[in-house]
This record gives structure tokens, C-alpha cells and sequence, in this order.
């Protein structure tokens, strides 16, 4: 397949600092008058700790000694007050915080959707569906967590520390410095766990991404699976997937884990040097048991938020590891070197269609080789040929969907590449042979969001497909829901629905790729002589696989091996004897 995509270096990892400079700029910085009063909000929740453990000496200190009764009320009121202050922050702040999570998560969903739209249709066929649709749901919900870690861990629980660890430090600096003794113990374990966990995220998205194509290929292709009997097949392949994705999850939450648990024993070592240095001086009498209790309070509040805080390491190589995947979509880009407004426009009406010397070669074959053929005006110009021949790329280079080696593209005399991608393709409709259409209802189908056709034209192009029949029939008319993938109506009637849509396109190039192939002979007939009279000012090319379809064409080329080899009328192809008229007779024999 021709490469028209080019991915980013994917071997150079984004930096730390970069991907939350991206994210914060393009996702966050919206939202930065929310963040900053969110951000207040949670200081002040965090702040209630140190509060809470230094109203703890004058409780012990002077309340609860003798004389002291007259202001218990007034120190329960104090902290009383503290911890109602708390819940209503907390409330706040997680609220808030949950509007800039949701509404980042879903501007990066909506941008990713808008960027993958540009991309070339090369790009589609070497990335899943289910991988695609892995990253821009899974990998932008992870990442939306980057925002909680760092607003959440800097404004709540890093205020909390810095406010109790105050307190300490203003009751007794030597106490605090013994607790702190087996700090430096956490860096190389810390070091050692943001590489593996990393990793193991890395992994569980990428498995995310098979397990939702596997799933996608299943339920798609669910008839398939029934009729080939293949539920074990396809079930056994699932679980394989899900077992890679298991463990990788389970070793992610035990290296999550090993963080928090070797706080707990160096905060159990801080403890207890504490209690063996602290302890003495106040069985002595040197220091108050307020100044004790208000200290170790304080080193029992810092427990929780340094175990989110050490837990923050882990989360947020999670959210890289998404943010990772997400931006080198964003970075990746098309190749193609067309302008995004065209330097000229073909003349309005039915255009010639010229292709001169194009080449194109696929990764693992050639397909055209120095292919040259004239469309005419206004003309239906057929294309024939064995299966491989190019009949379906010079229909892909026609609609931009992939861009030719070598050689040019004319229409209406002008270069396709001095046009822009939209300019190109409004040039032309369509109806192949699988009938695309959305899980809508039938009249979304139809005007694919054109709002300017009037329901008379509708009415006419229904008819002309031969489709106003089964649609008066359904329970809803046009508004009835077609299902997914056009699920809810027969073969034939999507083929249907496909031609009327392309008729109500009124785009002067008309391109048939076998679009009468699921119809009965009646119909087939009926829809022909409909598509007959909408070519009359229309150019029109017809690829066709049974011969006997293309009888009337104006011009039918003939292709083999990726070059013309013949071209004509049916009676001019049929009395020279070459491959047309062979292939006319295998058909008749078959």
C-alpha cells in the first residue's frame, strides 16, 4: 500500500514535560479561570489538616488542664468549624473538577475525530477501526486524569503537607527531621517503578486497541462467524487478548501499589523514632504532652496524602502513556501536497476525465502502470478487465482517496493537484457495490446533511431508484431507522438507497462500481434505465464485472495489468477478437 501518512519518529518517547505542556495548553488552558478557583478551593481544603493538628496543643494544653473548661466550647467550635469547612471545599472541588475533566476529555475527543477525518484513506487501511476507536476513547478518558493528578495532588494534597509538616517543624524541628529519617530510602525504588509501570501502561492500551478491533471484527462480521462456525475460534482469540490485557493490568496495580506500602514502612520507621525521641523528652517533662500529641497528629495526618502523592508517580504514567498514543496521532499528518483552497476549478457541467502515464504501486504488488485513457464529457466510459487489473484504483485515484506515483490527473482540464481534497471530491457521486450507509434513519442516508434539497427532489430521486416502493412500506417512511451498517433493510434495498443518494448529489462525474450487482433482473432493469437517464449530463465511469451491464457504454477500456490494452464500443471490442471478447465468452460459457 502507498504510504500517504506520515507517523511521527515513534521511537523518540515524548518527554514528561511535553505531553503536560501540550495537554495543559491545548486542553486545560481554556478552562484556567475554573482551574485557579478550583485550585484555591482544594488549597483550602488541604489546609484544614495543618489547621486541625495545631488546634490539638491548645486542647491538650490548655483546655483539658485546670482552669481551663471555659473554652472547650470555643476549641470544639474551632474544629467543628474546620471539618465542616473541609466537607464543603471537598464537595466544590471535586465538582468543578470533574466540569474541567469532562469538558477537556471531550474537546480532545472531538479534535482527535476532526484531526483522523483529514487523514488519508492509506492511513485507514493500515490502523484498525477498533485501535482508532481504542484512542479516542479509551486513551482520552485515561489521559483526562492528568488534570485530578495535578490539580488535585498539588492543590489539595501538597498544601496539606506543607501545612502540617509547618507544624511539626514549629513545634520541634529534631522530631521532624527523625521522621523524615528514611526518606531518602523512596528515590531509586521510585525510579525503578515509573519505568515499569510506564511500560506496563503502554502495553495495556496497545492491548485495549486489539481487544476492540477483535471485538469490532466479531460483531460485524457475526454471520460469518455463525456460518463457519467459528465461535470457539474467534471466543479462544478473545480470551488470549484479554489474558495479555489481565496481567498487564495486575502488574500495573501491584507496581501501583509498592509505591504507597514502602511509604507505610518508612513512615512506620518515622513513627517510631519519633515516639522514641519524643516520647522520652515528654515522660521527662521537657515538652508538654499538647505539643506531642499536636505533633504526632500532625506526622499521622501527612499519612494519607503522602500515599495518594506517592501514588500520583503511578497514575500519571498511565495518563502519559494515553497522552502518548493521542499526540502522536495528533502529530501524525498527510503527505500529500494538495492546497487547501484550489488554484483553479474545472468549468461547470459534465468534465472530460483524462488520466496521462499514472502509475501507482501498492507495498506488496504494482497495479497501474503508465495508464493512459480519456473519459469523455458527458460520456458513460466503462472500464473492464480481470480481477487485480486496476479497475477499483483508478476509481480511488479519482476520489483523492489515494494520490497517484507518477503521471497526472486531469479533470476538466485541470490538474487535480492544483484542486483542494473537498473541491475534488464534490466533483463527484457515487454507488459501489457495498452500499454504505449510517445507522440514521432513511433520510439522513439520503441527504448525508445537505439541507438546501427540496423534498420534491428527494420524492424524484426516490423514484428513479426505483425505491419509492419499499420506503412507502416502511413503518416510518423515511424516518424509519435503517440499523447499523443498513442492517434493517434487504441487499438490494440499500443498493437502492445508495443510487438515490447519489442522484440527489447532482455532482456532474457519476462513478458506478458494480451498482446494480445486488439487484434482481427486474429491478436491475428499472434501476439501469433510472441510472441511463441521469448519465445523459453526466460523465459516468462504470467498472463492471459482468460484461453484459456495460453493452451500452459510449466507451468501455479494457485493462490488463495495469495498462489499457483495448478500448471501444462492444461491437468494435467483440469484432478485433482480443481479451474483451474472451472475457465476454468465459462469462457466456460460465
Amino acid at each position: 500500500m502507498h504510504d500517504e501518512s506520515h507517523a511521527p519518529d515513534t521511537d523518540r518517547p515524548y518527554s514528561s514535560r511535553e505531553l503536560f505542556r501540550r495537554y495543559f495548553g491545548l486542553y486545560l488552558r481554556p478552562h484556567l479561570t475554573l482551574i485557579i478557583v478550583t485550585f484555591l478551593i482544594m488549597m483550602v481544603e488541604g489546609s484544614t489538616l495543618g489547621l486541625l493538628s495545631y488546634m490539638l496543643k491548645p486542647l491538650f494544653d490548655v483546655v483539658f488542664a485546670e482552669g481551663g473548661a471555659g473554652l472547650l466550647i470555643w476549641v470544639g467550635a474551632a474544629i467543628l468549624g474546620l471539618f465542616v469547612l473541609r466537607a464543603i471545599t471537598s464537595i466544590l472541588g471535586r465538582w468543578l473538577l470533574t466540569r474541567v475533566n469532562q469538558n477537556a476529555a471531550g474537546a480532545m475527543q472531538v479534535d482527535l475525530v476532526r484531526h483522523l477525518l483529514t487523514l488519508d484513506a492509506s492511513f485507514f487501511q493500515e490502523h484498525s477501526p477498533g485501535k482508532l476507536i481504542e484512542r479516542v476513547q479509551g486513551d482520552t478518558m485515561a489521559a483526562q486524569g492528568a488534570a485530578v493528578l495535578v490539580i488535585g495532588g498539588v492543590g489539595r494534597d501538597l498544601v496539606s503537607l506543607i501545612g502540617l509538616f509547618m507544624v511539626a517543624i514549629w513545634i520541634d524541628p529534631y522530631w521532624t527531621a527523625a521522621a523524615m529519617i528514611g526518606a531518602p530510602l523512596l528515590l531509586f525504588p521510585a525510579y525503578l517503578l515509573r519505568r515499569y509501570l510506564r511500560r506496563k501502561a503502554m502495553l495495556t492500551r496497545e492491548q485495549s486497541g486489539l481487544r476492540a478491533t477483535r471485538l469490532d471484527e466479531i460483531f460485524h462480521g457475526i454471520q460469518s462467524v455463525k456460518l463457519n462456525r467459528m465461535e470457539d475460534y474467534q471466543a479462544s482469540r478473545f480470551q488470549r487478548i484479554i489474558d495479555t490485557i489481565v496481567r498487564a493490568e495486575v502488574k500495573t496495580a501491584l507496581g501501583r501499589a509498592a509505591m504507597p506500602a514502602l511509604v507505610d514502612v518508612i513512615t512506620g520507621l518515622g513513627f517510631f523514632a519519633v515516639l522514641m525521641l519524643g516520647g522520652a523528652e515528654v515522660a521527662s517533662g521537657e515538652r508538654t504532652t499538647g505539643e506531642f500529641m499536636s505533633f504526632f497528629t500532625a506526622m499521622a495526618l501527612t499519612f494519607q496524602p503522602i500515599r495518594r502523592l506517592s501514588d500520583l508517580a503511578g497514575q500519571w504514567q498511565v495518563a502519559e502513556a494515553s497522552l502518548e498514543r493521542v499526540f502522536t496521532l495528533f502529530d501524525t499528518q498527510p503527505s500529500g501536497t494538495r492546497p487547501a483552497q484550489s488554484r483553479a476549478t474545472p468549468a461547470p457541467g459534465a468534465p472530460e476525465i483524462r488520466f496521462e502515464s499514472i502509475s501507482f504501486t501498492y507495498p506488496d504488488r504494482p497495479v497501474l502502470d503508465g495508464l493512459s485513457f480519456t473519459a469523455e464529457a458527458g460520456k458513460v466510459t466503462a472500464l473492464v478487465g480481470s480481477s487485480g487489473a486496476g479497475k477499483s484504483t483508478v476509481f480511488h485515484l479519482i476520489a483523492a482517496l489515494v494520490e497517484p506515483q507518477a503521471g497526472r490527473i486531469l479533470i476538466g482540464g485541470v490538474d487535480v493537484q492544483d484542486l483542494s481534497l473537498y473541491d475534488q471530491r464534490a466533483l463527484l457521486s457515487s454507488v459501489s457495490q457495498d452500499a454504505a450507509l449510517f445507522d440514521e434513519t432513511l433520510r439522513e442516508n439520503l441527504l448525508l446533511g445537505r439541507t438546501d434539497r427540496a423534498p420534491e427532489r428527494l420524492l424524484q430521486v426516490l423514484d428513479d431508484a426505483e425505491a419509492t416502493g419499499f420506503v412507502s412500506g416502511m413503518p416510518l417512511g423515511l424516518d424509519t431507522p435503517v440499523g447499523t451498517r443498513g442492517s434493517a433493510l434487504s441487499g438490494g434495498q440499500r443498493q437502492r438507497v445508495a443510487i438515490a443518494r447519489a442522484l440527489l448529489a447532482d455532482a456532474p462525474v457519476l462513478l458506478l462500481d458494480e451498482a446494480t450487482s445486488a439487484l434482481d433482473t427486474r429491478t436491475e432493469a428499472a434501476v439501469s434505465a433510472a441510472l441511463s437517464r441521469a448519465q445523459g449530463d453526466r460523465t459516468t465511469l462504470v467498472i463492471a464485472h459482468r460484461l453484459s451491464t456495460v453493452k451500452g457504454a459510449d466507451k468501455i477500456i479494457v485493462l490488463d495489468r495495469g495498462r489499457m490494452i483495448e478500448e471501444g464500443t462492444h461491437d468494435e471490442l467483440m469484432a478485433r477478437r482480443g481479451l474483451y471478447s474472451q472475457l465476454q465468452e468465459a462469462q457466456l460459457r460460465e
